[in-house]
């Protein structure tokens, strides 16, 4: 099943197991089944501390839970982990073997303290980039408290079951039967949702802490770059975020990050983080900001949390990026998750066999358009103008595609439903005035980007597309409070520039600092 350098790199993995686990298979006569029960018996080859019994004591097959032999311990998965998922083995595999997991020590703590029996499902894709965050925080959590488990499904192998829970993005997480969320959600935000509590004491950590040198809002490629760029320089740094890595971690393939031929989103995500954790940054993670308070008489910048909590710096970097544009048309809203959606890789699968809508003639749109040709039955591209805006060489590969139309010159006026899920799209044709249906199950939106600045206006001033406004410095129109990366009006949105643009803002908010009025000293008053 596993070929021999991937047995060689989970032998040296698996090294790291200190107690006895048992992998516990429920199987079939399916070849999925066969499959895995090939894959477990590669796994128990490497580790002379992993062992594999056959139970067949789970409804769903193929499944199988790896427990700590002797304890209550264990994790669950249900098909086969390989694709984005593998690493969520691998993990799965260490810390029920006794690898902690790399959490905070007041997160893990604050795990253990959760009272209340849980039980989580996730569904997944295995061509999803976002689910084995939201996969691994549920298995470290429930390794490190028994009264939490979790079973991580494979929504492609359970169409039946997917079809019957009304899954229709990934990944989504059921607690107790019911919805619990859906999107990528790591460890803190899981937590948020679990302990009420948690948000107000945050709060009140957050407001103890004393004012920085800089502060970093967003924790994008332009975010990390700054605060490294900072820190470097020694002086107090820190850096909130609602979501570390940002628009990064819904990137699947980056192949244009210079000196690195191919990598993920995720994957540069972690690196970001651990490269800013190397310097002495305060990272505040699954904070939003919420309101800018410019520098008054005390020269400090203030930025309110949506919690409740501020913070003060000397100098702001903001470099919240930007998000998914959406249509703004009836439906949209009440349909998201349950047939539109916006990333056709995390979510494809789960439309196999069936009819969807791409919205867009971009180079987003017609790439999604071709990505999801392969898997469902059949693509109809809307673009608004009248023709495709995409490069070339893709129009070509997608007119190409004998399960795919092309409509152009259609503005898309409302997302249809029957209350539960996406059942149409009515559009109007701008040639002829005529109002059109089509009939589909999935709406796909790829319309670009919108800049996540509306916590600033009435402060900083933003360009007419809502782009915080900079100089060749960085600066914005107030002194102290500097911008980068897709927030600001530097063109061309990409990874690379947005990296030297947070560096250029850190450079620009020391070179600022330095040149500051210094306090004068306290004169000593005889007695």
């Amino acid at each position: 099943m596993l070929d021999t350098e991937l047995k060689t790199q989970l032998r040296g993995y698996l090294e790291k197991v200190v107690q006895p686990i048992e992998l516990v298979a429920s199987l079939d006569d399916s070849d999925a089944s066969r499959e895995l029960e090939a894959l477990l018996a590669d796994i128990a080859e490497l580790c002379p501390k992993v062992s594999v019994r056959r139970a067949d004591d789970d409804p769903r097959r193929p499944s199988f839970a790896i427990q700590r032999v002797g304890t209550d311990i264990g994790v669950r998965f249900a098909g086969i982990p390989l694709g984005h998922e593998f690493t969520s083995l691998v993990l799965a595999l260490l810390q029920v073997g006794g690898y902690p997991p790399k959490i905070a020590p007041e997160v893990a703590e604050q795990i253990r303290n959760l009272e209340g029996e849980f039980h989580f499902e996730t569904y997944f894709s295995l061509s999803c980039q976002n689910c084995p965050d939201t996969v691994q925080a549920l298995n470290a959590m429930s390794v490190l408290n028994p009264r939490i488990r979790h079973v991580a499904i494979d929504g492609a192998l359970f169409p039946q079951e997917v079809e019957a829970r009304q899954v229709m993005a990934v990944p989504t997480v059921f607690l107790n039967g019911e919805v619990f969320g859906q999107g990528r959600m790591n460890v803190e935000e899981i937590l948020a949702k679990l302990d009420t509590g948690a948000a107000a004491r945050s709060a009140e950590r957050l407001k103890a802490k004393a004012p920085f040198d800089v502060l970093v809002v967003g924790g994008g490629p332009a975010g990390a770059a700054a605060a490294i760029y900072a820190a470097r320089k020694g002086i107090r740094t820190g850096l909130v975020a609602e979501r570390f890595g940002g628009q990064v971690l819904d990137t699947l393939a980056i192949e244009n990050f210079i000196s690195v031929p191919y990598t993920e989103g995720p994957k540069l995500a972690t690196a970001l983080e651990e490269h800013v954790r190397d310097y002495e940054v305060d990272l505040m993670n699954g904070e939003r900001a919420a309101q800018l308070v410019p520098a008054d008489a005390d020269g400090l910048h203030e930025v309110v949390l949506a919690n409740g909590a501020s913070l003060k710096a000397k100098a702001l970097i903001l470099a919240t990026g930007a998000r998914w544009r959406t249509m703004n048309v009836p439906g949209e809203q009440n349909y998201r998750n349950k047939g539109v959606t916006f990333c056709p890789h995390c979510d494809g699968p789960l439309f196999k066999g069936k009819r969807v809508a791409v919205i867009g003639g971009g180079n987003s749109g017609v790439e999604a358009a071709i990505d999801l040709a392969g898997i469902v039955a059949h693509v109809t591209l809307v673009e608004f103008d009248h023709k495709l805006r995409a490069d070339e060489v893709l129009q070509r590969k997608l007119r190409s595609l004998g399960n795919v139309e092309i409509i152009v010159g259609a503005q898309t006026t409302e997302v249809l439903g029957d209350g539960k899920k996406v059942t149409g799209l009515r559009y109007l044709d701008r040639s002829s005035g005529e109002s059109r249906e089509l009939a589909l199950e999935g709406v796909f939106v790829q319309i670009g980007l919108l800049p996540n600045s509306d916590w600033l206006k009435g402060t900083v001033k933003l360009s007419p597309r809502g782009e915080i406004e900079i100089d060749a410095r960085g600066e914005t129109s107030i002194p102290g409070i500097f911008a980068a990366g897709d927030v600001s009006t530097v063109p061309y949105k990409q990874i690379v520039i947005a990296m030297g643009e947070g560096a250029k803002a850190a450079l620009s908010a020391f070179d600022h600092l330095i040149r500051l009025p210094v306090a004068p000293a306290a004169t000593a008053v005889a007695a």
